[in-house]
């Protein structure tokens, strides 16, 4: 297993690719490695969820009211927890652009394509997220890696993911397509055809 610790995370890039339908998320390290991962529709719609309330419980806990909050209505937590990542995100640099070419890369040249993801928040403040790859034939070896994200550094990551999810419009509901007329044929006889 790789593992990133928090103080080695140099950057993060997170961008919707529409030819692939996926979103590439890629970290670069102070020690010039990068660590590439997809992030398919499928993982996004139980990991997104799960990873906005861990961050809402973990900066909640890591206030100094933390111990009072416990019986505070959801109302005002989630006041507070609102503020919390706003205060992160104004101190966020959003305008470095990501440095290209890292030399190593420890999970190979292709991207990891994430299967399912661990996350643990950990007493001492960061969130621990493990990726994992898990092929579903044998032939290949299972790739995964682990890294340990400061509260304000997970803030950063997911409005990274959050601009990704607009671009993408996975969070947009399926909307059945309305009632029209039967496509009509081509000069052939042939329908239209739709194609993944």
């Amino acid at each position: 297993m790789t593992r990133i610790k928090p103080m080695q995370i140099h950057q993060m890039s997170v961008t919707y690719l529409p030819e692939q339908d996926r979103i590439l998320m890629r970290v670069n390290t102070t020690e010039g490695e990068e660590m590439r991962m997809w992030l398919t529709r499928r993982l996004m719609v139980g990991l997104w969820p799960l990873l906005s309330k861990l961050l809402t419980e973990h900066l909640l806990k890591l206030e100094s009211a933390g111990a009072s909050l416990a019986g505070a209505n959801a109302e005002l937590k989630k006041m507070l927890a609102e503020f919390r990542k706003e205060e992160f995100l104004q101190h966020a640099d959003f305008d470095t652009p990501y440095q290209e070419g890292q030399q190593r890369q420890p999970l190979g040249e292709e991207p990891l394509l994430v299967t399912d993801v661990d996350a643990t928040p950990l007493a001492s403040g960061p969130l621990r997220l493990n990726f994992n790859e898990r092929p579903p034939n044998g032939d290949t070896k299972p790739r995964n890696f682990q890294m340990e994200m400061q509260p304000k550094l997970m803030q950063g990551l997911m409005h990274l993911l959050d601009q990704a999810l607009l671009q993408s419009m996975w969070r947009e509901p399926f909307v059945p397509a309305a009632a029209v007329e039967p496509a009509a044929e081509d000069g052939d006889g042939n329908r239209p055809r739709y194609l993944n």
